[in-house]
Parts: C-alpha cells; sequence; structure tokens
C-alpha cells in the first residue's frame, strides 16, 4: 500500500516520485508501479512521473541520498537502520520518524475499565505497526486493581509483560525490564510496564524514553489531561483513546506517507499537504525600491 499511496499523493499533489522498496515485495510493487503509470499514460500522465527503482540493494539508497541535484526530498519507510543510514547520507531534506514507542498513562482519576480497553486495543489490535502501545504507565494509587484485572487480561492473551519491582510485586508472571525495554519498539505481543508515583513523573518518563510519535492519558481530570496534552513533546498526543488512531486516514487526511516526529514542516500524519510547497508572485507596474 506504500507503493501506491506515495506514488499516487505525490502525484495529485503536482510531484513526481521515485520509489524503491525492499526486495520482500519487488514483484508487488513492480506490478502496482507498471499498473499506476499504463492507467496514468492512459489519462495523459507525463512520462515518467511515476519510477520505480528496481532493484533491492541498499547501495540504491545512498546513490538515491546523493542526487540533491534532482530530488527535493526523501522519506524514507521503514526500519529503524534504514531511517539512519538515509538521515546521514542525505543531501536534501528528509521527513521521518524513527520508532514507534508509544505510551499509555493510566492516571490516578482514570475510568480502569477504559483504560484497560485502550491499552488492551493500543497493544494487541495490530502489534507491528508504529502507533502500537509500547509501554504503558500507571498511576501507583490504580495499579494494584488495574494490574490485577487488565495486566491479567493481557497475560491471558499471550502479550508478554516486562515490568518494574512493582510491577512484578503485583503480577509475578512479569518479566524484569531493563533500561533497554523503555527504548524498545517491539513491533510484537511485549509491553513494557511502570509504575509511577504522579503525573509528573509519567510526563518526565515519556519526554526522556518516547520517540516523539503518539502517547496518550487516560484521566477523568480535564486538569491533569490539559497539562499532559500541552507538556508532552509528541506529534501525536491523546486524551481517553487508542494509539492506532494515530493514522492520517482515522484523522481524516485520507491516504498517507508517512508519519513525521520532526518539527519542521510536517508533524503527525502526512498527506497531501505537507507535500506541497509555495512561493510568491509578485505583480508591478514599474515600481522601484
Amino acid at each position: 500500500n506504500v507503493t501506491s499511496d506515495a506514488a499516487v499523493l505525490c502525484f495529485k499533489s503536482g510531484n513526481a516520485t521515485i520509489l524503491r522498496g525492499g526486495k520482500e515485495a519487488i514483484h508487488s510493487n513492480s506490478a502496482i508501479a507498471d499498473a499506476l503509470d499504463a492507467g496514468g499514460r492512459s489519462a495523459g500522465m507525463p512520462d515518467h512521473a511515476i519510477q520505480l527503482i528496481r532493484v533491492t540493494e541498499r547501495a540504491t539508497v545512498e546513490h538515491l541520498a546523493q542526487m540533491d541535484q534532482y530530488l527535493d526530498l526523501i522519506i524514507p519507510r521503514g526500519g529503524k537502520g534504514l531511517i539512519e543510514t538515509v538521515v546521514s547520507l542525505a543531501r536534501m531534506p528528509v521527513i521521518k520518524h524513527y520508532d514507534g514507542i508509544c505510551h499509555v498513562y493510566v492516571d490516578a482519576e482514570a475510568d480502569l475499565n477504559m483504560a484497560k480497553d485502550i491499552v488492551i486495543n493500543s497493544k494487541t489490535n495490530k502489534p507491528s505497526v508504529c502507533n502500537a502501545l509500547e509501554t504503558v504507565l500507571i498511576h501507583e494509587s490504580v495499579a494494584q486493581a488495574f494490574l490485577k484485572d487488565a495486566g491479567q487480561a493481557l497475560l491471558d492473551m499471550g502479550v508478554s509483560l516486562r515490568g518494574d519491582n512493582a510491577t512484578q510485586a503485583i503480577l509475578p508472571n512479569t518479566e524484569a525490564a531493563t533500561e533497554e525495554d523503555w527504548v524498545t519498539e517491539y513491533l510484537d505481543l511485549i509491553l513494557a510496564v511502570k509504575v509511577v508515583p504522579d503525573l509528573d513523573a509519567a510526563m518526565n518518563h515519556i519526554n526522556t524514553h518516547s520517540s516523539r510519535h503518539t502517547d496518550c492519558i487516560v484521566t477523568k481530570n480535564d486538569a491533569s489531561a490539559k497539562r499532559f496534552l500541552n507538556e508532552i513533546d509528541s506529534a501525536a498526543v491523546f486524551w481517553n483513546l487508542s494509539t492506532r488512531f494515530s493514522d492520517g486516514e482515522e484523522f481524516g487526511f485520507g491516504a498517507e506517507i508517512g508519519i513525521s516526529t520532526d518539527k519542521l514542516h510536517a508533524r503527525g500524519p502526512m498527506a497531501l499537504p505537507e507535500l506541497t510547497s509555495y512561493k510568491y508572485k509578485l505583480y508591478g507596474d514599474g515600481q522601484i525600491k
């Protein structure tokens, strides 16, 4: 879907695009690109508006990243290693996100049934995507009740929990979390769990360990929610909903070309507006300065 979405979004926003997919999907990518090219030509699309590199070796990435005389922008979609390689080599602007280390904080004033549903959905709906939950933080006043219910439900669903000492004391079947767990995008049925003393501790943990993708608070307290929304430095910050809604289509943007955790110029799900630029056209009748 990245092949078709990227090609169509770029074309609709007036951009030519060069697509380069991985070896795992080269035959599908080729068929999709050929179909788009054939259909576009019959409708008057300019030649080479949609191009596909049919070589999958990593060296092609390095070559593309050096072509700043031809390319205005590069958007890497893939694993962290690929993205870091592109960023280190690129001579043109890059829009990207490295990881989706998404958090849910269950506040002292959370509706625990709601929190349970949000945590389970955020983790298990589709674990292999960037907006899936990777760490849940729980206020110490509700940790016992929440973990006995939601934590056990996650274990029963086959989710492996990696918790701090407080979590392990409540759920003995939880593995011990390491510092590495707080900064890991599992993309699997694995969830890091930490009990925190207050909202400030939760926000400090998130702003320290988050990948700036999507983070959520579950609470009935308006003041706590507004502080969280204002002080968490992420591209998408949620109040009482699953992190799985961090998506261009869910936001009403339509197909997305990617998600950006950069601060300039695009942030969050990117669709047509983020693929456009502007220039100034001035008309005069002889004015001088």
